[in-house]
């Protein structure tokens, strides 16, 4: 194809893991945000084996609900070139019968395992393509919330208390394993460590239910977290923007009003009525300011760069923990990552553009380092 003026932007949707429908709605709202001025979208699906598929813009779904979300599975196979091309424009898909497709910069929009924790930043990586987000490092250990936990103790970021439970351990000393989650004392919210969107999570307020959450969570992953509850807390994020030098957006505040008593994945996604976002937070002007501090702390504490969604607690005797962050946030049009930022004074346009200027100014920024004696 001609090469246009316009910056050629790969967005990638979809993917392998259980947040796949998520990603579909993301992926739609970060298209409709670009500006059209400036960027051209090139567009790619992976279905839930895998599969890379070429995508128009009129496959991306125009639904709220996630289940009825659809990518469409017959568009042509598609292959990233693995090596760096030579050519003026960095990026090179290969197309199944097609010409190859060129562009400029990736923005992948992938929840979850295989998207968000490194690997997909490492096949950028590989092929020497901008992206935007967190590198291989940062989007590792803001996927892995044992590992992201244990990172923030040691750079003093007071995180919720908690234990870490393998499935070897739960399987072969379930009784010293329950003794250890029950010292924590209850409620206990059990976690996959390594999945978003409140998929895998819930809620045991005595031994009776430890054993089927635990054997829910162990459906996502191999690897859970364990957290105390925490009484009559507040469930408080900020949207964080920026490189080097990153900013903090106004903080926002969840209110859940839905059967499963926290931010579920149906309070989130499925029941309308499940969950009041407030933007800004009803905070004393000292909160606010403390929460941002902790939120660029842990950003930077977890190397994370271009964007980030950090969750934080509030609680009654107005103690503030971090929660997670979350180095692919959602970008559906109910998400707190945009409109967090569009309350601070950044349009989903804005903030679109901004981070693909920041993608490849830190490209650009570590291209220009040695990587030969």
């Amino acid at each position: 194809m001609a090469k246009s003026d316009k910056t050629r932007v790969l967005v990638i949707y979809g993917g392998r893991s259980a947040e796949h429908e998520i990603s579909l709605l993301s992926a739609r709202f970060v298209v409709d945000s670009l500006d059209r001025g400036r960027f051209e979208p090139l567009l790619v699906a992976i279905d839930p084996d895998g599969r890379w598929r070429l995508q128009g813009e009129d496959d991306l779904p125009r639904c709220r609900d996630p289940r009825e979300a659809r990518m469409n599975p017959d568009g042509p196979g598609a292959t990233l070139h693995p090596m760096p091309v030579t050519d003026d424009r960095p990026g090179l898909l290969h197309v199944d019968g097609a010409a190859p497709e060129p562009f400029d910069v990736a923005f992948p929009v992938l929840h979850g395992p295989m998207g968000e924790d490194g690997c997909m930043q490492g096949l950028f990586e590989l092929a020497s393509v901008p992206f935007v987000g967190s590198g291989v490092t940062g989007s590792a250990v803001g996927m892995d919330k044992l590992i992201q936990k244990q990172i923030l103790e040691t750079a003093e970021v007071p995180v919720v208390p908690y234990v870490g439970l393998l499935e070897r351990r739960w399987n072969e000393e379930r009784a010293e394993a329950i003794g250890d989650c029950e010292a924590l004392g209850y409620p206990l919210f059990v976690k996959p460590a390594n999945l978003g969107s409140s998929l895998g999570i819930g809620v045991a307020h005595q031994r009776a239910d430890l054993e089927g959450v635990v054997a829910q969570a162990l459906r996502f992953d191999t690897k859970l977290v364990v957290e105390r509850g925490l009484s009559k807390a507040r469930e408080i994020e900020c949207s964080v923007l920026g490189n080097d030098d990153p900013q903090v957006s106004l903080p926002g505040e969840i209110v859940v009003d839905h059967a499963d008593g926290f931010y579920s994945y149906e309070a989130k996604y499925i029941d309308a009525e499940g969950a009041k976002l407030c933007v800004p937070a009803d905070l004393y002007h000292a909160e606010v300011g403390a929460i941002q501090l902790l939120a660029l702390r842990a950003y930077r504490a977890l190397d994370c760069a271009g964007m980030a969604r950090v969750d934080l607690f509030v609680t009654a005797d107005r103690a503030v923990f971090l929660n997670e962050i979350n180095t692919i946030p959602g970008f559906t049009a109910i998400s707190m990552y945009p409109q967090l930022w569009a309350a601070s004074g950044l349009a989903p346009e804005q903030l679109v553009t901004r981070l693909v200027e920041l993608a490849i100014e830190r490209h650009h920024r570590r291209a220009s380092l040695r990587t030969r004696r």
